[in-house]
């Protein structure tokens, strides 16, 4: 028998010892987790998004980069809210006043009674994956429509600089956004 068994068995006073260890000991056990951050976030950016249209909307596109090194973008819009009605998004190369609006990425619709979109991103439509450095630097724009398609889809509600075309506060000149152009 071992020294443990021994003492448990001799004497009331022990028996109690070793009845609270062994009725806290997986409590202790369950406490230790092998990652001590949950949080799957390791960075993250904010870029405003204007109001675009007569629509007063406006926003904060957020880059988070996962702990996997995953990007994943989230949009999240002030103004009223939609139900029933789900606002497309795109990510773009180049500014938003660039003569080409080439779309890099369709980005989930924005929810018209959340006013909120979640879009983990993959590869481009020019075949490149970006990391979060890359994200800093990347020449692009974001736009978000009114409509899917029809007169509608040339709404902008809002739109933003982002990567390196962004610059704080600054904000964008309605009269020189160019529509999205095909894939």
């Amino acid at each position: 028998m071992n020294s443990f068994a021994k003492l448990c068995v001799y004497n009331s006073m022990n028996r109690l010892k070793c009845f609270l260890l062994v009725l806290l000991s997986p409590m202790v056990f369950m406490a230790c987790d092998s990652d001590p951050d949950p949080d799957p976030v390791a960075n993250s950016l904010r870029f405003e998004l204007f109001q675009s249209s007569d629509f007063e909307y406006n926003g904060i596109l957020e880059v988070v980069e996962l702990k996997d090194g995953n990007l994943e973008l989230n949009i999240s819009l002030t103004g009223a809210s939609a139900p029933g009605v789900s606002f497309p998004a795109h990510l773009h190369f180049g500014a938003y006043d660039a003569p080409v609006a080439e779309i890099a990425y369709m980005l989930n619709p924005v929810g018209g009674s959340t006013l909120e979109s979640s879009t983990r991103l993959s590869t481009l439509t020019d075949g490149e994956n970006l990391s979060f450095e890359d994200f800093k630097s990347f020449d692009g724009h974001i736009k978000i429509h009114l409509a899917a398609d029809g007169p509608d889809y040339e709404t902008i509600l809002v739109s933003g600089n982002i990567g390196m075309n962004y610059t704080a506060g600054m904000g964008i000149d309605v009269n020189k956004i160019t529509l999205c152009s095909p894939e």
